[in-house]
């Protein structure tokens, strides 16, 4: 499998994918994602999801915390080699709340043949931001 992504606009593909998140539609989030696809909050001290089945039941239990959530791209930039940086603003109203939370949050996503090999999610956005430029870098 080649390390570069055969699209042209991963900064568009980034966004459409967080647009299917928005809308709930799971099948669309999930046609992004390989078998070998791999989903890692491990930044943030919590687990990495391994696979199809894994990130599918993660991506539905967060949303079932949530009776409103939104992801707002505040930037989507392409570093090259399939590797973009996406800084998000998350805005949920919890289940059976009327409080609202709110996080920004950083994504790096390794893109390989128009699919996500691997989201890896922060909540410190210097350390996602040199993270991905770091691997961008390693596969220029």
């Amino acid at each position: 499998m080649s390390e570069e992504s055969t699209t042209h606009d991963l900064v568009e593909l980034t966004r459409r994918q967080l647009e299917a998140v928005n809308r709930r539609d799971m099948d669309a989030v999930m046609s992004r994602f390989p078998p070998d696809g791999v989903y890692d909050t491990s930044p943030d001290g919590l687990i990495v999801y391994e696979g199809p089945a894994a990130i599918r039941a993660f991506i539905g239990e967060w949303w079932d915390a949530f009776e409103e959530l939104a992801l707002e791209p505040e930037d989507i930039l392409d570093l090259g080699h399939g590797i973009v940086f996406s800084l998000v603003r998350q805005t949920a109203r919890p289940a059976n709340s009327t409080g609202r939370v709110q996080r920004r949050e950083a994504y790096l996503l390794e893109w390989v043949e128009d699919m996500i090999r691997r989201t890896t999610v922060y909540t410190d956005i210097g350390e996602g931001r040199a993270a991905a430029e770091r691997l961008a870098e390693e596969r220029g």
